[in-house]
């Protein structure tokens, strides 16, 4: 039904054991990306440009074609901009057309995170810089436009992956609060959209509205009945998997009618008018396929609603602010959310992490602490998320159903990573602060042999896990290496210099 050109995305899963040799590239710049922009390795993302026009010299009497770009990135915005410039010209000129696109491609600099990289594509440059974990949450910086003289050519883009956040809510205006609750808890969420259009766009602007906090259950932007996971995902015989799932097919009302949160939005249409104050409605109203839009759950959110967004946004439409504008102020909020109620876990995690003065060259790192549900609970009493939010609610409730959620246990083994790694970095240099030849000295050569292969491992530990050490520490600890070899006899020096890397 969608007549002229439409665009969406779609997330589709990897066959497990194939092996990408761009992988390891990807792998060395996801370092530096914050943590939502991170590739995942499971799936890749299709960004489609459809076109459907009538056309009676045709068999079906329409012109149907699709040009669809598939990656690991999640640059929606990029991609988007770019099929904007390509795909109508591939329509008219077809196959030679693209293989001139890819030559373009090919010239691409590498996906850097937080350099302006200049792109080009069929005669027109796109700039843009990538975000990177050390820009502060919430700012985009701007790319500049060209010299005057470059001004046609040139397209600077404020963004390589966000969606227009207020576009997206507009259709469930009073409900953003408890949509937040119900994708930070990662419980499965319906989205019934009349177009994949606003079917992908609505379930990424539900997936960011987290942010700095990585949605980490599947989400598929437009799901069919042809997705391999149809049958996984509709089954009834077990409770709903957590996920986030657009689709447009009214099958799915029947199929998916079991589901415990729905959101059924009509055509998004750039708000002109105050939109009208919605009650969340009851999911037995949902059996018929023209239910009105709205949100469908009997879910109560565990904080109470916060007026004043809403009513800073209803001024907004009055005052007819730039759809921009208004997406910026919603995008502040979710952020002040989320960062309110996750400052208080990451304070609790720091405190799990060992004292500096435990790690010994001599013996492993030390490990982590575990978490406690219990003493993270009592620390919420006088350092919880009433310091940053004036939001009252049953907040520890919020957080004790948040720790069951996949969302709790991704965000938790990235941490744990973060940390075990930095204990591995300042255990080296523990170990380059010694004087290492004095004391192989002082021990046999089979205990000074076992010494050379344990620092060895620990630089190839380093190059491959990527550890915060500095290039300094680790050319010291190659030269503790090359000491200590040279101080044995040349049979030994011999075995040693070739075994690994020296």
């Amino acid at each position: 039904g969608c007549l002229g050109d439409t665009q969406f995305c779609f997330r589709f899963r990897r066959s497990p054991g194939r092996k990408v040799s761009l992988c390891c590239f990807l792998d060395q710049l996801d370092k530096d990306l914050p943590v939502y922009l991170k590739k995942d390795s499971a799936y890749y993302y299709g960004y489609v440009y459809f076109r459907q026009v009538r056309d009676k010299s045709l068999k079906r009497g329409y012109f149907q074609k699709s040009l669809v770009l598939i990656s690991k990135l999640p640059y929606v915005h990029l991609f988007r901009t770019m099929l904007k410039q390509i795909a109508p010209e591939y329509f008219e000129k077809s196959e030679a057309f693209l293989e001139a696109v890819c030559s373009d491609i090919d010239h691409w600099p590498p996906p850097v995170p937080g350099k302006v990289l200049q792109l080009p594509i069929m005669g027109l440059i796109m700039k843009l810089r990538i975000p990177t974990y050390r820009d502060k949450p919430g700012t985009t910086p701007i790319v500049q436009n060209m010299h005057q003289a470059d001004a046609q050519i040139s397209m600077a883009l404020p963004t390589v992956h966000e969606v227009d956040l207020f576009r997206c809510f507009c259709p469930v205006f009073f409900h953003i609060q408890m949509l937040w609750e119900l994708v930070l808890l990662g419980e499965p969420l319906v989205v019934m959209a009349p177009s994949p259009a606003e079917s992908s766009e609505t379930v990424l602007a539900l997936v960011s509205c987290i942010s700095p906090l990585k949605y980490c259950s599947d989400f598929r932007p437009y799901f069919t009945i042809h997705d391999s996971e149809f049958k996984e995902y509709t089954t009834r015989t077990q409770a709903p998997p957590s996920v986030i799932l657009g689709v447009t097919n009214p099958f799915f009302a029947k199929t998916l009618q079991h589901w415990p949160h729905i959101i059924r939005i009509g055509d998004i249409k750039l708000p002109g008018e105050v939109p009208k104050q919605v009650k969340v409605k009851k999911l037995k109203n949902l059996k018929t396929l023209d239910s009105k839009p709205g949100v469908y759950t009997s879910y109560k959110p565990y904080l109470n609603k916060d007026e004043e967004i809403v009513k800073q946004l209803q001024k907004g439409v009055q005052q007819k602010r730039p759809t921009e504008a208004q997406s910026v102020i919603l995008r502040r909020y979710f952020l002040e959310l989320t960062e309110s109620f996750i400052i208080p876990l990451e304070r609790y995690v720091a405190s799990l992490m060992p004292l500096q003065k435990c790690i010994s060259p001599w013996k492993s790192p030390p490990q982590l602490r575990q978490f406690s549900q219990d003493d993270f609970m009592k620390t919420l009493e006088k350092a919880g998320p009433q310091l940053t939010s004036g939001l009252k609610g049953d907040w520890i409730g919020l957080y004790r159903h948040f720790l069951k959620s996949p969302n709790f246990d991704g965000w938790f083994r990235s941490r744990q990573k973060e940390m075990t790694q930095k204990l591995e970095a300042l255990h080296l240099e523990a170990l380059c602060n010694e004087n290492l030849v004095f004391w192989s000295q002082k021990h046999t050569e089979v205990e000074t042999v076992d010494l050379v292969l344990k620092l060895k491992n620990k630089l190839l530990q380093a190059d491959r896990e990527h550890l915060p050490v500095k290039t300094d520490t680790l050319k010291k600890l190659q030269t503790h290496i090359n000491d200590i070899i040279l101080a044995l006899p040349d049979d030994l020096q011999d075995i040693l210099l070739k075994s690994g890397t020296t």
